[in-house]
């Protein structure tokens, strides 16, 4: 039951760094995060790299630790789905959040729906496998009948908890990224 529930666990943590790639018309570090900049023929993350600060609320200020840096970094995010055009003033990288439209927001809005949909199907397809591993159990004899069923039950219980938890970021997310 352990490890089904750590499944589930890692769905929801999935789900969440996932959320913190998306922008919200805020500058956010976290949506550096699963770009990857070519450091001397190795992807690596943008942490390890640059230094990434905010200096205003729609401003990210990346700033290489090394100075021939600044190209490889600016194509690593070009290439990117995040939709910025980065400016360079010879030693950082500077990137502009523009304020998001309402049909961008309701755009992300389905994003975050769908993702969050995308996690539920997994917390069930953990649910399904862990129920099987119990009717495993029952027909090898190492379990009764209502031992089956009380494992069946507590499984659904932490389903109805993730699924619960996940709806609550859904709602959170979405009501973060609906805010003007």
């Amino acid at each position: 039951m352990a490890d089904y529930e750590e499944k589930m666990q890692k769905a929801l943590d999935n789900l969440e760094s996932e959320y913190g790639t998306i922008r919200a018309g805020r500058a956010n570090p976290h949506i550096l995060d699963k770009i990857k900049v070519d450091y001397y023929g190795t992807p690596t993350g943008m942490q390890g790299v640059a230094n990434v600060s905010v200096p205003e609320a729609q401003t990210l200020m990346i700033t290489p630790w090394e100075a021939k840096m600044i190209k490889e970094i600016e194509k690593a995010i070009m290439a990117s789905d995040l939709g910025l055009n980065p400016s360079n003033d010879g030693k950082s990288v500077i990137l502009h959040f523009p304020k998001l439209t309402e049909d961008r927001r309701k755009e992300l809005a389905k994003d975050i729906k769908k993702k969050g949909e995308a996690a539920k199907v997994a917390v069930r397809n953990i649910r399904r496998d862990a129920n099987e591993a119990v009717k495993k159990q029952e027909k090898a004899g190492e379990i009764s009948e209502d031992d089956r069923k009380d494992e069946e039950e507590k499984i659904q219980k932490k389903t109805d908890k993730f699924t619960a938890e996940i709806d609550k970021m859904v709602e959170s997310k979405t009501k973060e990224i609906m805010t003007v």
